[in-house]
């Protein structure tokens, strides 16, 4: 990545609704195995669909010179038992963007929106994703535990990576 690209970064609104809809159909085409859901489900929904899903989750956004270059959101966990964890979903960065960095300002920019709110942070990562994994890694993220055949697509199980980073 050059220097003088502009990078921004900041929760997705409504009114993202289209930007975010266009890049989660990419990366649940370009990486079906990555995504617990499913292009053919989320094709299907209307654009209100996605303003929905943007006015209910935080779901943040960075902008490589003004296109929505990658996605990251966050879930926290419900009941007064759970309510100490958060989860890191739905994390996409086009290919385009990859290895310039964006990436792990993402996931800082969603471990900071947490630091606020919960004591760790917890996601899942394909087994083979070894870029992802080096990343999380490399954002203080550790391996806890295997999801065996978590995901089922075309046939083909998919082993998950269990890792949490604790933010005290």
């Amino acid at each position: 990545m050059t220097t003088d690209r502009s990078l921004q970064i900041r929760r997705l609104e409504p009114s993202d609704a289209a930007l975010y809809r266009e890049i989660r159909l990419e990366g649940l085409r370009k990486s079906p195995e990555a995504f617990g859901s499913t292009f053919e489900k989320e094709n299907a929904q209307p654009l209100s669909w996605f303003e929905s899903a943007l006015g209910r989750a935080d779901i943040f956004g960075s902008f490589l010179d003004g296109t929505l270059a990658g996605v990251a959101a966050y879930a926290a966990h419900e009941g007064p038992k759970q309510a100490h964890k958060a989860t890191l979903w739905g994390m996409y960065v086009r290919d385009t963007a990859r290895r310039s960095g964006l990436g792990k300002k993402l996931v800082a920019a969603v471990l900071d929106h947490a630091r606020e709110r919960v004591e760790m942070v917890q996601l899942t990562v394909v087994s083979e994703n070894d870029d992802a994994r080096r990343l999380y890694s490399a954002s203080g993220f550790v391996e806890y535990g295997y999801d065996k055949r978590g995901l089922k697509q075309d046939g083909r199980y998919y082993d998950e990576v269990l890792m949490v980073k604790f933010l005290d």
